[in-house]
């Protein structure tokens, strides 16, 4: 249910297949997306997905054990992987996040072009090991493509590193299918306080623990509200637990990952992203789309989606910031439809089109200069 699958599969959908011929390939066939896969794109899958294994834990625990020696087989040695699954000498190979980084670089298929993708705000990751070691396989690729402006500047600032052959393109906000998804079927959160929704991954950097923390302390201070968010991830225990701690259980909902999580958001007040990192997050476009008043961490990209002050409220990852935004928005209700009028043109932010003809750009232009380098 990630971001960078969802924005595979829209470019998979959406560039025109009268110009390319794409093939998808999956490390593993899992996850709630592979239902979205198009019928008309080739598919090679490598492994199988946890899912379609047997139900039985001990010969399950054998599956998954024959299948992790497999994949690091093939993760040593890639020329084994594309003749055992008929890979072709495709023109260009991609890789949509870091995590396929490796994979493509290390293709046995010299002649093609490789673009690399990243959606990655560095300046958060205190591993600089991990931090240098995507940096330096980042100068490998043949182009590379950043999420946002900011994505690629904190890598010069911090690391003093460029990318002369690269370019900037953000992700496809699909505004009409949003607004579509959130009316087909209403929902209720049956209180009569506001609500403040938050969608995301739960891990540790996305912020929900230290939300929480904030959300207790408006409580006691005397602001009775309810905190929905919609996500999962390996936080979900440590986040139940806080949430027992802290005794907010009836309040602070974990409603897990959701096909369609657009009727929950439009059935709340608000939304909240209190990420310590990200790059150019679609739930940011979704939500301003959907017209709901929205505070955010200032962090990544997203102040290139958001007007501070004017469509939605921009905040450091702090939470006595987080608590008096929080608070803003329950006390101050001209703030709130401020930000909710000029949220009306949200959507002329985010050009479908532009972005699906930048993405066909840099493929043609790679492909000319594999071309050209042949006839040399």
């Amino acid at each position: 249910m990630g971001g960078v699958p969802r924005v595979v599969l829209d470019l998979l959908r959406n560039l025109p297949n009268d110009k390319f011929d794409f093939t998808l390939m999956l490390n593993l066939y899992q996850g709630e997306l592979v239902k979205d896969i198009p019928k008309n794109i080739k598919l090679i899958v490598v492994e199988k997905g946890k899912e379609q294994m047997s139900s039985n834990p001990f010969i399950q625990k054998l599956q998954l054990a024959f299948r992790r020696l497999k994949l690091e087989i093939y993760d040593k040695f890639p020329a084994f992987l594309y003749k055992v699954k008929g890979l072709e000498n495709y023109d260009i190979e991609v890789a949509p996040g870091y995590t396929e980084f490796d994979m493509v670089l290390n293709s046995p298929n010299k002649k093609s072009r490789k673009i690399g993708w990243f959606h990655t705000d560095v300046g958060y990751d205190k591993d600089q090991q991990r931090v240098m070691s995507r940096i330096e396989k980042m100068k490998k690729f043949d182009f590379m493509i950043f999420g946002s402006k900011q994505t690629r500047q904190v890598i010069d600032d911090l690391y003093q590193v460029k990318y002369s052959k690269s370019t900037v393109i953000y992700n496809v906000i699909k505004v009409d299918e949003v607004l579509k998804k959130a009316t087909l079927f209403n929902h209720s959160f049956n209180t009569d306080y506001p609500v403040f929704s938050s969608m995301g991954r739960l891990h540790h950097r996305k912020g929900y623990h230290a939300l929480m923390k904030v959300h207790k302390q408006l409580l006691e201070d005397g602001f009775p509200h309810v905190i929905a968010v919609i996500g999962g991830g390996n936080e979900m225990e440590n986040l139940i637990s806080q949430r027992k701690e802290l005794g907010v259980d009836n309040t602070f909902l974990l409603l897990d990952s959701q096909t369609n999580p657009y009727p929950y958001i439009k059935a709340s007040d608000f939304f909240i992203l209190p990420s310590q990192s990200e790059s150019y997050p679609l739930v940011i476009g979704e939500v301003m789309a959907m017209r709901k008043p929205i505070i955010s961490t200032n962090v990544g990209g997203i102040s290139e989606m958001i007007d501070d002050g004017i469509d939605g409220i921009l905040i450091n990852y702090d939470e006595k910031d987080m608590y008096n935004a929080m608070k803003d928005f329950m006390t101050n209700p001209d703030l709130v439809d401020k930000i909710y009028d000029a949220t009306e043109k949200a959507y002329e932010k985010f050009d479908e089109k532009e972005i699906y003809r930048q993405v066909s750009e840099v493929f043609e232009q790679q492909y000319q200069l594999k071309l050209q380098n042949e006839q040399s």
